[in-house]
């Protein structure tokens, strides 16, 4: 709920790719399932159901390691999982088969206590009050409550989630309370385990569904190619999806529990295979980009990137603090400066404060074929992933640049990475600080 943003959801390629790939995933499977495996028509539209779902932990961990949580199809992928636990909740919620109470109707009261509950998260600080005002909400107002008025407990989770969503301090909540959800992860796994091990059946069962693993990404692909996305932008979307979600392990064990067993093995599998592909999907996606380019649509695309950076003398990649800071100095020298990020939400933001900026993925090789840096004469490197900025100084000397390139880290072994792909310096990021923090101090001596 805290990363449930209705300007996310109402895009196309996020609300049509969620709803339609979970619709024909149900379509699809379910009539396999209840042919194969013998069972009622309402546990195989169950199981399938189970099984359209991706995993919002995997997915989230692997794009978090990677610093593309916030690119494009980081966003798109996180705004898919969102849509998908929504449509989890509505089958918990309708083959639950239980009616809420008219208590229910006091959920629309809710927004009222939006003031009241902003008011809490400003005054719970930074440590363990943050936390335990987060499991507040979510397991005892959110969740318990929800039950005792006949709703999900999840849906009230989601719903006092959602209502913290704009907070300023939404991401700052969200990222205390993963390791918590970490934890109560595996022992939800832990409980699962000591429930009974696996029989052939069930081995039989998972290895099956981990080939059918192929057909869940290509409809994914497919799917964001209809909605206009580049391939590059689809396939790493796709690759990150191509899982199985411990979501459909919590439908399992409330309306389904035969076939928990089976159903937490095929999503551990999932993970075995899914996790080291999306470890090298940039160079995966380079091998195939020859094959995969041609099937885009002859749009427009919604991450459309520039050609030709005009008279931009100097070329900032990564537009976060670092990145702002170097534009801003630059600018007020009156040179030509140009921001690009590949987060379109914090191009926009600034856009509106006034610097020229532009959606940009360094790690995307089409951007870099079409780009023309004739009149650039240097490059500041501020993206926050050192493989990015790796490829980027590459691509940069690999596009005939012979201009100056400059970056940071924060340890020196990566520094000598991004140096030996073509960065004419690069400077350690606390050293530096702690050498500006002393050139202040000796300025300030020389004044008594």
């Amino acid at each position: 709920g805290l990363k449930l943003r209705a300007r996310t959801l109402l895009r196309p390629e996020v609300l049509g790719t969620g709803i339609l790939h979970f619709a024909i995933t149900c379509a699809l499977l379910a009539p396999v399932l209840y042919w194969t495996l013998d069972i009622t028509p309402r546990t195989a539209l169950l199981l399938a159901a189970a099984l359209a779902f991706s995993s919002t932990v995997l997915t989230a961990k692997v794009l978090d390691s990677k610093r593309e949580l916030r690119a494009f199809h980081g966003r798109i992928a996180v705004g898919v999982l969102v849509v998908q636990d929504l449509l989890a909740l509505l089958v918990i919620s309708v083959a639950g088969g239980t009616l809420p109470s008219p208590w229910a109707l006091l959920i629309f009261l809710i927004p009222l206590t939006r003031p009241f509950i902003y008011r809490l998260l400003n005054s719970s600080g930074h440590d363990e009050l943050l936390i335990l005002l987060g499991l507040l909400l979510a397991l005892v107002v959110g969740g318990h409550g929800f039950e005792l008025i006949g709703l999900s407990s999840e849906l009230g989770a989601l719903a006092f989630g959602a209502l913290l969503a704009n907070h300023p301090r939404a991401t700052e909540l969200s990222n205390a309370l993963w390791g918590v959800k970490e934890v109560f992860l595996v022992g939800f796994f832990l409980q699962i385990g000591i429930g009974g091990l696996p029989d052939s059946q069930a081995v039989l069962f998972a290895l099956t569904l981990v080939l059918v693993l192929a057909l869940k990404g290509l409809l994914f692909f497919a799917l964001l190619l209809i909605f206009k996305l580049r391939s590059r932008s689809a396939f790493l979307t796709s690759l990150s999806l191509t899982n199985y979600s411990e979501f459909g392990l919590i439908i399992a064990s409330i309306l389904l529990p035969a076939w928990l067993t089976p159903l937490a093995l095929t999503v551990a599998l999932s993970f075995v295979v899914s996790a080291p592909l999306n470890r090298i999907a940039h160079p995966l996606y380079e091998r195939l980009a020859s094959r995969l380019a041609p099937l885009e649509r002859d749009t427009r695309h919604p991450d459309e990137q520039p050609i030709s950076l005009g008279d931009t003398e100097i070329l900032i990649m990564g537009m976060g603090r670092a990145g702002t800071a170097a534009y801003d100095h630059l600018a007020d020298k009156q040179l030509r400066v140009l921001g690009m990020d590949s987060d379109p939400a914090k191009v926009t933001q600034n856009q509106l404060l006034g610097r020229n900026c532009v959606f940009a993925d360094a790690e995307d090789q089409v951007f870099w074929q079409n780009l023309d840096l004739t009149r650039v004469k240097a490059a500041v490197l501020c993206m926050g992933d050192v493989e990015a900025k790796t490829i980027a100084a590459r691509q940069l000397r690999h596009r005939g640049f012979s201009g100056y390139i400059i970056s940071h880290t924060l340890y020196s072994d990566e520094a000598s990475q991004i140096d030996s792909a073509g960065a004419n310096q690069t400077y350690l990021t606390m050293n530096e600080t702690g050498i500006s923090l002393a050139e202040h101090v000796q300025d300030y001596l020389k004044t008594i």
